[in-house]
């Protein structure tokens, strides 16, 4: 079975961006899981600060991740899989103790790490000084939000046995580039 690497970082660091140019170049050999949170906010549920809304949100994302995941492994097994934030994120967002997400959705740190092959980590533009506001009408985090989501999901992920860090530039092109060609060794290291 191909592998999955799962694309992650704060808000505004170029994931998408990246994910947009590699489905470009190579279509036939990847296939690619579209950001949950993205999907199920901009399909009409709204954000919320109610901690027992969030957790319920996280609960729905969490598992539309899992099951979009399967999903496209099932229809495309000979393809290397590039997901656009992966099963762990939601921790980042989490309203209460950190352990609670794992008790919540039955699952486990481990668990969730093995899924994947490798992480390709973007470090927000906020880091560098840079706005991270977009085109993606669901974002709504501050850039100093966007900071402390990113140092959140840093922790989580680095603890990846292959985790790659594509660190906030003040060129985002230089950054994108950089990051699509960390993508491009971990994905010809699995060829």
């Amino acid at each position: 079975m191909k592998k999955r690497i799962v694309l992650t970082g704060g808000p505004g660091g170029g994931k998408t961006t990246a994910i947009d140019l590699l489905r470009r170049e190579f279509s036939n050999q990847i296939v690619v899981v579209p950001e949950s949170a993205t999907m199920l906010f901009s399909g009409g549920i709204e954000r919320n600060d109610s901690p027992s809304l969030i957790k319920a949100q996280q609960q729905a994302i969490y598992n539309l991740q899992k099951h979009l995941e399967h999903i496209q492994r099932t229809k495309h097994p000979d393809r290397l899989m590039l997901c656009d934030r992966g099963s762990l994120d939601g921790l980042a967002y989490w309203p209460d103790n950190p352990d609670e997400f794992f008790v919540y959705l039955n699952t486990d740190l481990k668990t969730e790490l093995a899924q994947y092959d490798a992480v390709i980590f973007f470090e927000t533009a906020a880091k560098s000084g840079q706005s991270i506001h977009s085109n993606n009408p669901v974002r709504n985090e501050s850039d100093n939000q966007a900071i402390i989501l990113d140092d959140k999901l840093q922790a989580v992920w680095s603890q990846h046995p292959n985790f790659n860090l594509v660190k906030s530039s003040e060129s985002f092109i230089q950054k994108v580039m950089f990051g699509i060609d960390t993508i491009r060794k971990v994905m010809d290291s699995y060829n």
